[in-house]
């Protein structure tokens, strides 16, 4: 159980906790929400201990190991599969142990954690965790060095999971996924074995892993013991009895005070008039803090184009002259919205790049409306713009001849108002960042927009204000976003984009989800021949089954030592029978620990078998 008893923090001046508390119960699965700023990230950094209380306490049961992800793997030249192993540092070190320790007791101790923590299973949960979260077999094997950060934030997020904490802390893990591997999180943490805290704002996440909701807001903390949908309805409800009781408040303060206002200097009435003002002191209004003002999205509008606004005739498109994606004879109208399903690798960034012009047709045929403008939202974008400059700076060199006004008018269509318009953009948050470049991809009213991943970094308020406008927007749409919530409400069209091609999906989100989740593999699926191990996988493989065999001999030796003493006859005197009962449990250990080292040789044979037969 974790206990936050009257928390007290605040930054340069500023509370953010004050009087917070909460309980969470052992091996709840909590979704920590609040406004962007409220200082979520922060009560995890008070939880980890890596920021100090003014006061309060947080307790946490003893021995609880806690994690979560707070930097991404280095690029190291250890294999994706190694440093998710790794990340059990429990395993990794009772397994050097056993290799070396010569006390049977030890090793039977040993040999029993090693049992409790599911460890001769390791490796085939850690390749399982890290193929949900995108990578393929083949890929696992390789260094660490050859992906990008996006990646290794997922083998970090597949090393926390892999280690199983008491406490998992998770902040936003789902922006740096696609919408198969959020739903696979989804699902894993579902069923994770201990206490979950995630902060997010995806509220298909929010509603499907997650059974309560921790709310920080105004400095405290509220536990609801439902998922978000319900949490929204019951906290609308005390909103609205909140602010109907105030409002009667306030009727019965605005009367009190048109009698004293009347009679305070009457002597007749000035002794009411002192009791009434009283009366006033005495009313309290109750606060009501209310969530952030929606702040909408202000699409420009663009004019009507005569359908179709960009027509595919068996295109093809890819890289370096090798294509990715061919065959595609697709058309988009400017009332489409269109969302592109997919595994990641398969193409949806590529086609969402040759429909934006980025990339060329390679084969056959793309026609697009002669007038047709085009707007682009990638999250690298996010990433690429000037530190140093203000949002106004990034407007200005796009309209040079617009009068500051109107640039301030067009970026408080997004959200930002006169203070974030001149905060140089290292300043301002990763959801400001965000609506500044969807301001900017969608300034010149585009017929198209093309928005890959949206929605990273902005609130939940904000994904609605999106929604709203994404709805009311008379251009075309093609999504890229792991928001399950977010395409439901927009998208009227799916495309799959899988094996090379493009086509339509004819089920809906919901059976898409269901697919992607299911244990039953597609046919092909089956099919696909696994990837020939490596000769250094053989030999690794090797080595394991030696180290088995060792120890083994190990435990012989120590089981043969024990027999020859416990078959002597002087062992058996009445002066020896304390020590004969000390031998003969030794032996019992001993014996234990050679089933499991057994075992153990048997899985790691088995294995080299089969990839020596592979090979």
């Amino acid at each position: 159980m974790l206990r936050l008893t009257d928390l007290r923090f605040s930054i340069a001046g500023r509370p953010l906790l004050e009087g917070a508390s909460a309980t969470i119960p052992t091996g709840h699965k909590v979704g920590l929400v609040g406004r962007n700023g409220t200082g979520k990230t922060t009560l995890f950094k008070l939880i980890y201990g890596e920021l100090a209380l003014e006061s309060g306490q947080i307790d946490v049961p003893k021995g609880a190991r806690i994690g979560g992800v707070s930097q991404e793997v280095p690029g190291s030249d250890v294999s994706l599969l190694d440093t998710v192993l790794a990340a059990d540092t429990e395993r990794a070190a009772l397994l050097k142990q056993s290799e070396t320790e010569q006390d049977p007791d030890k090793i039977a101790e040993i040999q029993t954690r090693l049992t409790d923590i599911d460890a001769w299973s390791a490796e085939a949960r850690a390749s399982s965790i890290l193929r949900g979260l995108g990578f393929e077999p083949d890929q696992q094997a390789l260094p660490c060095s050859s992906f990008s950060g996006g990646w290794r934030m997922r083998v970090a997020l597949a090393g926390v999971l892999f280690a199983q904490p008491d406490l998992l802390l998770l902040d936003e893990p789902t922006n740096y996924l696609d919408l198969e591997g959020a739903l696979w999180l989804e699902s894993y943490l579902a069923r994770y074995p201990h206490t979950v805290i995630i902060i997010s704002h995806d509220r298909g996440l929010l509603n499907r892993a997650v059974g309560s909701i921790l709310h920080l807001e105004d400095r405290k903390l509220t536990y609801y013991t439902v998922p978000y949908d319900k949490f929204a309805e019951q906290r609308a409800a005390k909103l609205a009895q909140a602010e109907a009781l105030n409002a009667r408040n306030a009727a019965r303060v605005a009367h009190l005070q048109s009698f004293v206002d009347r009679f305070r200097y009457k002597a007749s009435k000035a002794v009411q008039a002192q009791s009434r003002l009283k009366m006033i002191d005495r009313i309290k209004l109750i606060s009501t803090p209310q969530e952030a003002a929606l702040k909408a999205f202000s699409f420009p509008t663009p004019e009507e184009l005569s359908p179709p606004i960009v027509a595919l005739d068996h295109a093809a498109t890819g890289y370096d002259g090798t294509p990715v994606l061919r065959r595609m004879t697709l058309r988009i109208d400017q009332d489409d919205r269109i969302a592109l399903l997919g595994k990641n690798g398969e193409g949806k960034s590529t086609l969402s790049k040759m429909l934006s012009d980025r990339l060329d047709v390679m084969e056959g045929q793309k026609t697009a409306a002669s007038k047709l403008r085009i707007g682009y939202f990638a999250q690298h974008q996010v990433d690429e713009l000037v530190v140093e400059d203000t949002p106004l700076d990034h407007i200005r060199r796009l309209r040079p001849d617009h009068l500051p006004g109107r640039l301030r008018a067009m970026l408080a269509g997004f959200g930002l108002g006169a203070d974030q318009a001149e905060t140089p953009v290292g300043q301002l948050s990763g959801g400001q960042k965000a609506r500044l470049s969807l301001c900017l991809a969608t300034l010149d009213a585009p017929h198209l927009l093309i928005l890959d991943e949206p929605t990273n970094h902005l609130d939940i308020e904000s994904r609605e204000a999106l929604v709203e406008a994404l709805n009311a927007y008379t251009g075309a749409v093609v999504l890229v976003s792991h928001d399950m919530h977010l395409l439901s409400l927009v998208a009227d069209r799916l495309w799959l984009v899988k094996d090379g091609g493009v086509s339509p999906y004819d089920g809906d989100l919901e059976s898409y989800r269901k697919l992607l989740l299911s244990n039953d593999k597609p046919a092909s699926a089956e099919k696909k021949k696994a990837p020939r191990p490596s000769r250094e996988r053989i030999l690794e493989l090797r080595a394991e089954v030696r180290k088995c065999e060792a120890r083994i001999e190990k435990l012989e030796e120590m089981r043969e030592t024990l027999a020859a003493r416990l078959g002597t006859p002087e062992m058996y005197e009445d002066d020896q029978i304390h020590k004969m009962e000390q031998y003969q449990k030794k032996y019992a250990e001993v014996m234990e620990a050679m089933d499991r080292a057994e075992a153990l040789w048997v899985t790691a044979q088995d294995k080299l078998d089969k990839a020596e037969h592979a090979r």
